[in-house]
């Protein structure tokens, strides 16, 4: 059986690029034992609608949380990728909880001044890097440690991306003398920079909790739900049994006071709880969405 890794490591390289140069940085830096994800969307899809991209990185987050649900994150995105992935995560704050940290680099995050000859009217691409997302990145700066680098020809700039559209509040900072846009994804000054920044902010395993206790947080939060002796636990029916041997049981008393038990594999009293009729459909409500929720644990059909 493979280890799973301690990080999952999401790498997004940026406009007209592909992603070799990025993840060869990447694979220098000295981590933890991550899995990396660098999507390649190649040179001419950059130029597609931002959507589709959004769409494309929302598949690959949906198959990494199916196969490592319980595995926190990194992230790196380079100028174009660290934009994609500030617009993903304002769309879904519920996935803040598992990034250990953020790395933007050569990130215009308050938007690019100017694009020469691409009229932005004309051109989508263009409309979606003059776009600020200051507030944005502050918003998540201040729940996700973030780090920004830029880089400087001397002209407060990297030669495409001024320094001060890069800065953000919240997060930390370091500009980089005589680097240019290009080189920012494969200076060994950058991969010193992020080593620095990731030794302040160890990865966290995040311990597995145990399906008994997910079940019983969910019976605790039907509303009107009362702890109550298990001595009516032999009366209860089964009503979901799961693989595990564990099963959830109800039984209703003449006074339509609905009871609810969770048993283990021996058929112990782990939990009992119950609601009366004025609660009693949104019990059923929440058994229902365990049972949809735990859909593939189920034993159906076992009656």
């Amino acid at each position: 059986m493979i280890d799973p890794p301690d990080c999952i490591l999401f790498v997004q390289h940026g406009w007209t690029d592909t992603h070799q140069d990025i993840l060869q940085l990447v694979k220098t830096l000295k981590t933890a034992k991550n899995q990396i994800v660098a999507l390649n969307f190649g040179w001419l899809k950059t130029w597609i609608e931002s959507e589709d991209i959004l769409e494309l990185i929302e598949q690959k987050v949906v198959e990494v949380l199916d196969s490592y649900p319980d595995i926190p994150w990194r992230i790196i995105g380079y100028s174009l990728g660290g934009l994609l992935w500030l617009d993903f995560l304002d769309q879904h704050p519920e996935l803040w909880s598992k990034i250990n940290s953020i790395v933007l680099i050569g990130c215009p995050i308050n938007g690019v001044q100017s694009f020469g000859i691409l009229k932005p009217s004309e051109t989508k691409i263009a409309k979606y890097l003059l776009k600020s997302r200051q507030a944005v990145t502050e918003k998540i700066a201040q729940s996700i440690p973030t780090l920004s680098i830029a880089g400087d020809l001397g002209d407060k700039s990297d030669g495409t991306i001024r320094i001060e559209t890069t800065q953000v509040a919240f997060g930390e900072f370091t500009c980089l003398p005589n680097l240019s846009h290009a080189k920012l994804k494969t200076s060994p000054q950058v991969v010193e920079v992020i080593q620095k920044f990731w030794d302040f902010l160890p990865i966290q395993v995040i311990p597995k909790k145990d399906f008994a206790i997910i079940l019983i947080e969910r019976l605790q939060a039907v509303p009107g739900m009362t702890y109550t002796q298990n001595r009516d636990f032999e009366r209860s029916q089964v009503y979901l049994l799961f693989q595990d041997g564990k099963s959830i049981r109800i039984w209703k008393n003449s006074l339509n006071i609905l009871y609810v038990f969770l048993a283990n594999k021996n058929k112990e009293c782990l939990y009992s709880g119950c609601v009366c009729w004025v609660h009693a459909q949104e019990l059923q409500n929440s058994l229902e969405a365990i049972h949809q929720d735990y859909y593939e644990l189920v034993i159906h059909g076992f009656d």
